[in-house]
């Protein structure tokens, strides 16, 4: 067939070749080709199961059907002189078998809730997939934090010293926000994974359909009810983009210190070669590139949240054309949020933390102030402010040392730290980052003992959202391979 399907009955076939190329969205489509495939397979058992296609036109589409499903899509299906691959796959099956067959496959649906559909089968792999990507990156930073429990850095607010932590309590921060991140996405997978089909352009149809059966033979978890929402509804990408969006975020944050960090006047952490350019010029620059693409990355991401939302933000209902522009919005985020993620694991895994350069900083800019505080409060009976204000006097004055506190003291409050029994060793001691560090042993503390327990449970989680996305793809495998089966059946019958 030279012509598209759907033009010649109440429009014309001409049109100008800009026209053609405006309006189709064949490069998005590459994504769901597949899936078209396994949409037509089930829909015309579904047909068939229903009576509602002769058996001789089943068959004979059928056999189309999976020597598309075997050999794969020909390029000829995207060809531009379609609006889209629906009408590529449509075309090609009638010019495999005629009109009067091949022209039968389309009763009782419209592209409206086809592609819908398609859409989310191939949007359960992409998230099951990033998924995956996400529980990695979790478990290397659990590694990563169980070898490096009692290395101390400084923490920062404002990007300025504030108090001691360790590495191991740094790491697990990103561990539990990538976490969120993972629970977000299989948030989304629930909502992704209901079918649309048989919504027809809106209205249902009236052919005896079974919509629960397509349903089952295509692994969703439930039939999306309402006909005119499942045509209409396109919150489930803009979800889906703004998970994606939301977890390039916190990697554009850690990105943001990995590339302060590995900076020759900070020297925290030291990237491996692979994830590092040089300059055309400066022979002795080491550049995080990837880390720098990666921050870039996430503002594209960011860019698709936007346009996707102001795509879709003033349509009526139901279905308008203006969804066609919200897809290739849709798979660049999860391409670049997946690419980016896959590198991301990469550069974490082989990055050099240099520990001495970390201690060396973690006692810089009287980082243990607030513990010399609370040892005020906890050991000798002062109330906190009356004790963060002594000790904020004596930094001003430009020492933590008895003398300094005892005057300050005196000043502040009018009382004496050594009347009540404050001593050089007590402040000493106080002073020590590892006292600060293994002080805070509460839940989510940075002492080594609530880090490790932080890890272990984190590891825990790892190990039943890993079963959890293995027994989705399982489902989904099965579900696939049941549907083929019986497509195999219906010809050889």
């Amino acid at each position: 067939m030279t012509k598209d399907p759907l033009r010649g009955g109440r429009l014309g076939d001409s049109r100008p070749s800009e026209v053609w190329d405006y309006l189709s969205s064949m490069e998005a489509d590459r994504f769901i080709g597949k899936a078209d495939v396994s949409v037509d397979i089930a829909h015309l058992l579904m047909l068939s199961r229903q009576e509602i296609i002769d058996q001789e036109s089943a068959k004979k589409i059928m056999n189309v059907l999976l020597k598309l499903h075997d050999n794969g899509l020909p390029d000829s299906v995207y060809d531009e002189k379609f609006e889209d691959v629906h009408a590529g796959i449509e075309a090609y099956i009638i010019d495999k078998i005629g009109i009067d067959s091949g022209g039968r496959l389309h009763m009782g649906r419209s592209r409206n809730d086809e592609v819908a559909t398609c859409v989310r089968i191939r949007l359960r792999e992409e998230i099951l997939d990033l998924m995956s990507d996400v529980a990695i990156l979790r478990s290397i930073f659990c590694g990563f934090a169980k070898d490096n429990t009692d290395i101390y850095m400084p923490g920062f607010t404002h990007l300025q010293h504030a108090q001691p932590t360790t590495v191991a309590h740094y790491l697990m921060n990103y561990e539990q926000a990538f976490k969120r991140d993972f629970e977000r996405l299989g948030d989304a997978y629930l909502r992704v994974d209901q079918c649309p089909l048989g919504a027809a352009a809106f209205a249902s149809t009236g052919y005896p359909i079974d919509r629960e059966y397509t349903s089952d033979l295509l692994g969703f978890g439930g039939v999306l009810e309402n006909t005119m929402d499942c045509v209409a509804g396109r919150d489930f990408a803009l979800e889906v983009i703004s998970d994606c969006a939301i977890l390039m975020n916190n990697i554009s944050r850690l990105c943001e210190e990995i590339i302060f960090w590995s900076s020759s006047f900070v020297s925290f952490v030291i990237l491996a070669d692979e994830y590092c350019s040089t300059s055309s010029i400066m022979p002795q620059k080491k550049n995080p590139d990837c880390a720098e693409i990666m921050r870039a990355k996430a503002g594209s991401v960011s860019g698709c949240q936007m346009a996707a939302f102001s795509i879709i933000k003033n349509l009526p209902m139901s279905y308008n054309r203006d969804m066609q522009e919200l897809w290739p919005h849709l798979w660049k985020a999860i391409v670049d949020t997946k690419v980016s993620i896959k590198i991301l694991n990469g550069m974490i895994r082989t990055a050099h933390i240099n520990r001495r350069r970390m201690a060396e900083e973690a006692v810089k800019g009287n980082t243990t102030a607030t513990e010399l505080a609370d040892i005020l409060v906890r050991e000798y009976g002062l109330a906190f402010r009356t004790a963060h204000n002594i000790v904020g006097r004596a930094v001003r004055i430009g020492k933590l040392d008895l003398k300094t506190l005892e005057m300050s003291a005196k000043e502040m409050a009018g009382i004496s730290l050594v009347d009540l029994g404050l001593t050089e060793e007590a402040v000493a001691d106080g002073l020590e980052v590892s006292t600060s560090v293994n002080v805070r042993k509460a839940t989510g503390g940075p002492s080594p003992q609530a880090v490790m327990a932080n890890i272990m449970r984190s590891e825990a989680a790892y190990a039943d959202d890993l079963e959890w996305i293995r027994g989705l793809k399982m489902y989904l495998h099965s579900s696939e391979k049941h549907m083929i089966e019986k497509a195999r059946e219906m010809v050889q019958e």
